[in-house]
């Protein structure tokens, strides 16, 4: 296994090469990885074995996949999670099954080392949690954040440094910088934000419940780079879902409304909404202006590779009129294209199983 140590040094990102050859990186040298907590974790040689794990572990897994060869090549587990989809794993990796350990949705560090690792990949929010059970065991972690917009293009480039691969890290970069400064140019000096509300609809225990994001998460910020105002905010508790009832639903009374449903189609769940007379009094409801999240195997939500789908998506409902242009079904198959999908999978395999209002 490689021997690793970590430095504390001020955040940057950037990858040093022990050694250098001319024309590309030698699968023997030793690379230095700076991950999202500012920590440099060195190897003597590009780390071969690598387990994914910890909480919204599909997350990572999506995104280590953005690198499709080297995915496929040196990830030897991942642990399970109540999103992943096998579905899409198949598709992505079609031999995962022979070639990849499937942990526990609750992994321990002991049944990672299991799994033999060079290295384990974690989000950063398990660095008070799994990390340094794994890290007692000899074992180095990487960390990367996948919460905010503000740093995503970093855990690309983290991963890049991992896989090796910084050329495809700045192809992944400009894919996500074209479309975020599209939006970001288009809605800077917008005068009227439209006042909006996401909701998460959830059944626990046979109880229907509403909740909004933390102010810090993913929804919320994509809702204000889309040109919109997240009326929640105010309320919202930090670390978690915050449920709200109708009474405060009804008090701000938005004029748009997106529903998120990660256990079923967020247009059935509008369907039985338009149809309670409680709701149908809602501002939004009566313009037509309640709309369900899109999503295919996963919600286009969340601090999935998916989510710059998603920003496009609420752009063109939060201001329609300065996204009029954006074809939604052709940004998908562009973003599809990334996870090296040809045409013809993500006409047969992709469209049909897509959810929410799309056309």
């Amino acid at each position: 296994m490689s021997l690793s140590s970590l430095v504390p040094r001020s955040f940057f990102v950037g990858v040093f090469i022990v050694l250098a050859v001319v024309g590309g990186v030698s699968q023997r040298q030793g690379i230095e990885v700076v991950d999202a907590l500012g920590r440099v974790v060195r190897f003597e040689r590009p780390p071969e074995r690598l387990t994914l794990a910890g909480k919204g572990s599909f997350m990572l897994i999506d995104a280590a996949y953005l690198f499709p060869t080297e995915a496929r090549q040196r990830i030897a587990a991942f642990a399970g999670a109540a999103q992943l989809s096998v579905d899409w794993l198949t598709l992505i990796d079609p031999t995962f099954r022979q070639t990849k350990t499937l942990l526990e949705s609750q992994v321990g560090p002991e049944q990672i080392a299991a799994t033999k690792p060079d290295a384990v990949i974690l989000r950063a929010l398990e660095s008070t949690k799994l990390g340094p059970g794994v890290e007692r065991l000899g074992i180095p972690v990487v960390y990367v954040e996948l919460e905010t917009i503000e740093r995503y293009l970093n855990d690309l480039r983290i991963l890049g440094q991992i896989f090796v691969n910084s050329k495809r890290a700045e192809e992944l970069g400009a894919f996500y910088a074209e479309r975020l400064g599209r939006v970001a140019q288009r809605t800077r000096e917008i005068r009227e934000r439209p006042r909006v509300l996401v909701l998460n609809y959830s059944v626990r225990g046979g109880t229907v419940a509403f909740e909004v994001a933390p102010v810090k998460w993913m929804q919320t910020q994509m809702v204000e780079r889309a040109g919109g105002d997240p009326i929640w905010t105010s309320t919202a508790q930090p670390g978690g879902w915050t449920v709200v009832t109708f009474e405060q639903i009804a008090a701000w009374n938005p004029d748009i409304i997106f529903i998120i449903d990660y256990s079923g189609d967020a247009r059935v769940t509008i369907s039985k909404l338009r149809q309670d007379p409680l709701w149908a009094s809602l501002k939004a409801v009566k313009n037509n202006q309640i709309y369900g999240f899109p999503g295919d195997f996963y919600s286009w939500d969340q601090p999935n590779p998916r989510w710059i789908l998603g920003l496009s998506w609420l752009a063109t409902k939060i201001q329609p009129k300065l996204f009029s242009d954006i074809d939604i079904l052709s940004e998908l198959r562009a973003f599809f294209s990334l996870y090296g999908l040809s045409p013809e999978t993500i006409q047969t395999k992709i469209l049909p199983v897509l959810k929410g209002d799309l056309p």
